[in-house]
């Protein structure tokens, strides 16, 4: 249980997630790859063909792993843009979202990111999906999850799909019971967790659109489901009730 939590106060609680990351990024070996740069064929070389964000440990069997939080051991600490492998399995690299991604375009077949587009600004979530775009190759596939806003509302209205995220929450997280009232929970995907903009499906395709992908390429799925199955297998079921999936292409020319 993280004692600190206090559903009353999302400042004080936003301090235990800065803690909470801090354990999960806490390894027993972190280890530079030496003389691997982030170039398409030395990451091929390495056997990556796809990232996956907001996470140190993907498990997809030929993706890397990104976040903008540093992976350290007791011995040694992430660099941004150097490719790591953290406790001689998970091939890790420290970026920042906001900013120019270390790699060269048209690296990677694919790019997944479970629900990182929520903490980013508006204006930071286009910049990073443009560069998204740019280190796709041609006809590579995007795929994102976040909280579906339309849920959030529907589920004020009718009031049963926040008993089984309540429970949801209270069965897969470390915290305190989530308070049954209606507009607590409207307000908490908002107020909680480094949220800075809630998404409907409109809205992502907005940013999709901004940052250069096609509409006719933009397309939102099922859970689980999608253009490669590899990449759909990484959605996690306990997010899966609040969630909503958007995949974008990369045009193929």
């Amino acid at each position: 249980m993280v004692a600190e939590w206090d559903w009353s106060d999302p400042r004080a609680a936003d301090e235990s997630v800065e803690q909470i990351m801090e354990d999960l990024a806490t390894f027993a070996s972190v280890e530079p790859l030496h003389g691997h740069g982030s170039s398409r064929d030395e990451l091929a070389s390495l056997g990556v063909n796809g990232i996956e964000f907001a996470t140190f440990k993907t498990l997809h069997p030929s993706g890397m792993s990104s976040d903008i939080v540093s992976a350290r051991s007791a011995i040694s600490a992430t660099k941004p843009g150097q490719i790591y492998l953290i406790d001689g399995r998970w091939k890790f690299v420290e970026a920042d979202v906001t900013k120019p991604l270390p790699f060269d375009d048209a690296t990677f077949e694919w790019v997944y990111a479970e629900h990182l587009l929520e903490h980013l600004s508006l204006r930071d979530a286009i910049v990073w999906l443009s560069e998204v775009r740019r280190i796709l190759r041609p006809g590579g596939v995007l795929r994102l999850s976040t909280p579906d806003l339309e849920l959030y509302m529907r589920g004020y209205l009718a009031g049963n799909f926040f008993e089984e995220r309540r429970r949801t929450v209270d069965e897969n997280l470390p915290l305190p019971a989530m308070p049954a009232r209606r507009a607590f929970m409207v307000n908490q995907i908002f107020a909680f967790y480094g949220h800075q903009w809630v998404y409907d499906y409109d809205e992502v395709a907005f940013a999709l659109g901004e940052a250069g992908f096609d509409a006719t390429d933009i397309k939102r799925v099922a859970f689980n489901q999608g253009a490669r199955a590899d990449v759909a297998a990484l959605d996690q079921a306990h997010r899966s009730d609040e969630s909503m999936y958007v995949e974008g292409v990369r045009e193929p020319h």
